[in-house]
């Protein structure tokens, strides 16, 4: 059988990789331990089978035992004993066995019966013997095995020397022919109900996997592009896990898909205008020999290359965050406060040459739990955005505002300002306000929203509040809102001097 062969197999390579059948791994499990414990069975069953055959002809032993004991006379002391021919003829009558019988007087003493009979050791004498009483002992004579049944007989305070000993010894055969017909009725059809156990056991377990085969075909006839997931009509409830793990597997599938259709169309769409001014300005640059025009379209040309460049790492940048997004990788804390501190001396030689007063409010150790990479580049894109929409010789500042279970981080300029319909759209991808007259790729602010959405904050960009006069004031704040990290308190310091035992 194949569930056999397989059983072979694992236990000469149970650490083997091999792929198995969970049809064989059920069978096994349900069939291994049915032929473990039929042994036992048959064990139990003749243990069984020898009580329930002992016990009639036990009961035989006992009337005989009784019925010679009731001829016992005693006569001043003296046991007497009565046995017409036709009882001695009635103990001899069995056709199957032989049985024995004999009464022993004072000091073992033959008194009637048949004296090659087995005596009683004295090891084999109950603790508590009774006159009147049946007890049972098995022996061997001549070589084949006896039951024997003996009793006690004696006058009223009679000492124990002078009891009667009656016993009655039969052979086995009958007990055996017995014992082996109970066993076999019992046996025997198990010969017939196992295999046929096995086959519908077999035939259910093809039923039951039926579902799981199912389940497979629906999977095997799917479009290659197909990422929908399973309906789990139909689906049994210990396969739900499964389907619910599987379409998981399948959403996640379908959103990196997704995110790189996305990039794709997005990096298409947006290098094929700036590699095509690059192509013309390099077409014009060929066509002159004025020295300066020559200069001019060069320098045309390495501003294109910066543009496409800024472009190039704002899409990978996004396609970054996005790839976060689903990602084991781990939030650890960080202190914001520090990190922005560090960026912000980075843009500062950028400001200078625009004459920006780029500033920085200190606030202090201030814990969120986040991606370093990430984070600094949502930052570097935050002032990059502040920096192209602010005019010379404007203001910038930079800070981190803690509020009880949160963590602000925010951005102020003093440049054009926004509307608050365009504060709803500048974080979709590509979209520009118009009439600025800043260049840009429009995905700064996208990037900004998918590392804040990953670090669960919130980002947003208002205009600067009114003032008194109801106008409003010039500038904006870009505002990224985070839960906070409470960091441990630290171990306090052991004293030198308890260290060291001193005062």
């Amino acid at each position: 059988m194949a569930w056999v062969t397989a059983l072979k197999n694992r236990r000469k390579n149970p650490n083997s990789d091999t792929q198995r059948s969970l049809f064989g791994e059920i069978l096994d499990w349900m069939l291994a331990p049915l032929l473990f414990v039929w042994p036992i069975s048959i064990a139990v069953t003749h243990y069984f089978a020898t009580s329930v055959a002992n016990f009639p002809y036990d009961q035989t032993l006992r009337e005989q035992v009784t019925a010679i004991s009731r001829q016992i006379k005693f006569v001043e002391g003296n046991p007497q004993i009565s046995l017409p021919g036709s009882a001695r003829a009635f103990l001899r009558s069995d056709e199957i066995d032989s049985v024995y019988f004999h009464v022993l007087g004072r000091g073992g003493k033959l008194i009637v019966g048949d004296p090659e009979l087995p005596v009683l050791k004295s090891t084999e004498v109950p603790e508590k013997t009774e006159t009147g009483e049946v007890y049972f002992r098995d022996d061997d004579f001549k070589g084949q095995d006896l039951r024997i049944a003996f009793m006690y007989i004696a006058e009223p305070g009679a000492p124990h020397d002078s009891w009667v000993l009656v016993e009655v010894g039969e052979t086995l055969e009958k007990r055996s022919q017995l014992s082996n017909k109970i066993i076999a009725s019992v046996i025997l059809p198990q010969f017939v109900i196992i295999p046929l156990a096995v086959i519908l056991v077999w035939f259910g377990l093809s039923q039951g996997l039926r579902p799981l085969t199912r389940l497979r075909e629906r999977i095997e006839t799917r479009r290659e592009a197909d990422l929908s997931p399973i309906s789990s009509g139909r689906v049994p409830e210990e396969l739900q896990p499964l389907t619910d793990a599987f379409n998981s597997m399948l959403m996640r599938m379908q959103h990196n898909m997704d995110v790189q259709r996305r990039f794709i169309s997005d990096a298409a769409h947006q290098m094929r205008t700036p590699l095509t001014g690059l192509k013309m300005q390099a077409q014009l640059a060929t066509r002159e020999n004025d020295p300066k025009q020559l200069r001019y379209a060069l320098q045309n040309i390495s501003s294109s290359v910066d543009r496409a460049s800024h472009l190039v790492n704002q899409l990978l940048a996004l396609a970054r965050a996005e790839a976060s997004e689903h990602s084991e990788q781990a939030l650890v804390p960080v202190d914001l406060d520090q990190l922005l501190h560090e960026i912000v001396e980075t843009w500062v030689v950028r400001a200078l040459d625009r004459r920006i007063d780029l500033g920085y409010e200190p606030a202090g150790p201030v814990h969120i739990r986040g991606n370093v990479f990430l984070l600094r580049e949502m930052i570097n894109n935050l002032l990059d955005n502040a920096l192209r929409y602010t005019p010379d010789e404007g203001r910038v500042t930079a800070r981190v505002v803690a509020q009880g279970d949160f963590v602000m981080l925010e951005i102020e300029d003093s440049g054009i300002g926004i509307s608050d319909d365009d504060a709803h759209k500048v974080f979709d991808r590509f979209y520009r306000v118009e009439g600025t007259g800043v260049e840009g790729s429009g995905l700064g602010l996208a990037i900004v929203r998918e590392i804040a959405e990953l670090h669960r904050a919130a980002a947003s960009l208002r205009p600067h509040t009114a003032n008194s006069q109801g106008e409003r004031a010039a500038g904006s704040i870009a505002r990224v809102v985070f839960p906070a990290h409470r960091m441990p308190p630290p171990t306090p310091a052991i004293p030198e001097h308890i260290q060291t035992g001193f005062a």
